[in-house]
C-alpha cells in the first residue's frame, strides 16, 4: 500500500440504515485502515466537490449507491464525471439493482466498477475484502486533476 494511499478516505454514498451498517461493519470486521466518509443521499454525496476543490484529500474510491433521495446515484455519478476534482475518482457503483438498465447506464455515465450486494453478510465481508485489496492495497491512484 502506497503512504498516499495508506490514509486516504473511501467514500460510501448510502442512504439505507442496514445496507449502512452493514458495510460498516465490514469494514470494522476487517479492521480496515481507511477512513470512510459517508453521504447519506446524493446531495451529501456532490456537497464534497467544493471541499475537493479546496484541496481536502480526494477519495481513493467512491462506492455509490444508485437509488439514493434527493439526487439519485446515476446523477451523482454524471455530476463527478463532468467535475474537474473529480472526474479522475473512482466511482464503484455497490448497489442491490442487477438490473440491465441500471448497469448500462452507469457505464455509461462512466463507472469505474458494478457491483451487486450480497445479501449474506459473510459474502459482504468478502466482498469489502476484495474492495480493500484492489482500491486501498493494488490500485495505484490517479494523479490529482488541476482545478482551474
Amino acid at each position: 500500500m502506497s503512504n498516499e494511499s495508506a490514509f486516504a478516505p473511501i467514500l460510501l454514498v448510502e442512504d439505507n440504515p442496514a445496507d449502512l451498517e452493514l458495510t460498516l461493519l465490514a469494514f470494522r470486521r476487517r479492521r480496515f485502515a481507511n477512513p470512510v466518509l459517508v453521504a447519506r443521499d446524493g446531495e451529501e454525496a456532490l456537497a464534497f466537490l467544493p471541499r475537493w476543490e479546496t484541496g481536502e484529500p480526494l477519495p481513493l474510491v467512491v462506492l455509490l449507491d444508485l437509488k439514493l433521495p434527493k439526487v439519485d446515484g446515476h446523477e451523482v455519478l454524471r455530476t463527478f464525471r463532468a467535475h474537474p476534482a473529480a472526474r479522475r475518482v473512482p466511482v464503484v457503483v455497490l448497489t442491490s439493482s442487477s438490473e440491465e438498465g441500471d448497469v448500462a447506464l452507469a457505464y455509461d455515465l462512466g463507472a469505474t466498477s458494478y457491483l451487486v450486494k450480497p445479501v449474506d453478510f459473510e459474502q459482504f465481508t468478502r466482498l469489502t475484502a476484495l474492495i480493500e485489496a484492489y482500491w486501498c492495497g493494488a490500485n495505484v491512484p490517479a494523479p490529482r486533476p488541476a482545478v482551474p
